[in-house]
């Protein structure tokens, strides 16, 4: 049995893909306007996310579902916590906390690991592909505007394990449509991956306040005024 959950994870969140992508503060980091503390409080939520995340797929691995897409090389918890020394130094985890939507992100994660840990896999898909994707052009974007060297302050992007990103995206793929799954967990699945785009889309919406106070109201209304048309993959895989 084929549960085309790949084909049906794409097809079933275009439009909140498209919806994450036309968020204020995404708008202005496709246009390489990055504020430092408004990306260092977006990777600080991610590392609470991450963290869950990971968490939760590690006690689920021998559910049958998590354990064939269970691949530690996309762990990102220990690449955020570099980034977090660097935004925040040693003492970071005493100056950082979740925001509300975050938060909300990690209840949701929680909840479903304990309910029913296969809908794990649609923030699985929605985050680490859309990382492997989009992901490693926002590292780019940010590396120039914020004038870093190297890797420092965007460990988050870089997957060392993983070299080959495209050939690693259609393994993904592959598994993820082998899957035996029915078709009412398959579409409950994608359910929770418009879900994790929902919470991903109120963390950046939180973010507009302070970059609106770094950037001017003018500036950013100006830079947020047209729709992208959800090409560019930065929130799903591709």
């Amino acid at each position: 049995m084929s549960s085309n959950l790949a084909i049906k994870l794409r097809s079933g969140t275009q439009q909140a893909h498209t919806s994450a992508e036309n968020v204020g503060f995404m708008k202005c980091f496709l246009q390489g306007v990055v504020d430092r503390d408004c990306f260092a409080k977006f990777l600080s939520n991610l590392y609470y996310v991450y963290s869950e995340l990971e968490a939760a797929l590690d006690s689920n691995v021998k559910h049958p579902v998590i354990s064939a897409v269970y691949f530690p090389e996309l762990n990102r918890q220990s690449s955020l916590e570099k980034d977090m020394v660097f935004y925040y130094g040693d003492n970071w985890r005493e100056q950082i906390t979740p925001s509300p939507a975050a938060q909300k992100y990690i209840d949701r994660i929680r909840e479903i690991s304990a309910s029913e840990p296969a809908l794990l896999l649609g923030h699985a898909y929605t985050r680490y592909m859309g990382d492997l994707s989009g992901g490693q052009m926002l590292q780019k974007v940010a590396q120039s505007a914020l004038k870093l060297s190297g890797y420092e302050g965007t460990s988050f992007y870089n997957f060392e394990q993983i070299p080959d990103k495209k050939a690693f995206k259609d393994k993904y793929r592959q598994v993820l449509n082998a899957l035996p799954i029915d078709a009412a967990t398959a579409e409950r699945i994608v359910a929770e991956a418009n879900n994790a785009f929902g919470f991903n889309l109120q963390m950046a919406q939180e973010l507009e306040g302070s970059l609106i106070k770094a950037l001017g109201q003018v500036l950013f209304n100006s830079l947020t005024r047209s729709q992208n048309s959800g090409s560019t993959e930065i929130g799903a895989a591709n």
